[in-house]
């Protein structure tokens, strides 16, 4: 099949009119929906507005940066949205609930205590050492925290409290 001005003519129209690809391959006949694409892409024809909206309506809005690191800390709640899905060649409108979530205020703990690092390498771990990983294995500083472990764990209490959390806080934490 050429393409003749006629009908490049009638193809720009059509695309300017906002027909699919399909439906001008139809019109014009004689050549396929993927030859319509191509010509139009050889052409540098425009672009159309997708069905549905621009996408900047759809993009969450971003929030500003804090000063102070927050841990999450989430309410939930249930709205109705109105979107926009493809079925085939249609775009169809449907109303969905959706789980809008919702960061709360909360207070920072500062009574942590971090205890301090033996800094041991693998050769010096012991039964009764903390066998807690710090930094990067592929780099020099690589090092266990070697503190003193409990019998029946490998980690000591603070770093076991980081290991062994509760399924209920797990949970909680999604």
């Amino acid at each position: 099949m050429n393409w003749t001005d006629e009908r490049v003519e009638k193809l720009k129209k059509l695309w300017s009119e906002g027909l699919s690809a399909s439906q001008i391959a139809a019109q014009l006949g004689g050549v396929s929906r993927n030859a319509v694409i191509g010509k139009v892409h050889r052409l540098s024809l425009p672009g159309r507005a997708k069905a549905g909206g621009t996408t900047a309506a759809t993009r969450p809005k971003q929030r500003p940066a804090t000063s102070a690191p927050r841990a999450p800390n989430y309410a939930a709640r249930v709205t109705t949205r109105t979107v926009t899905r493809p079925a085939g060649a249609t775009v169809l409108k449907e109303e969905i609930e959706v789980d809008l979530v919702a960061e709360q205020d909360f207070s920072i703990r500062t009574d942590v205590v971090v205890p301090m690092s033996r800094r041991l390498e693998l050769t010096q771990l012991t039964e009764r050492t903390c066998k807690w990983p710090i930094g990067d294995p592929l780099k020099e500083e690589f090092h266990f925290c070697g503190n003193d472990s409990p019998e029946a764990s490998p980690y000591c209490t603070f770093h076991a409290r980081l290991a062994y959390q509760p399924s209920a806080e797990r949970r909680r934490a999604r």
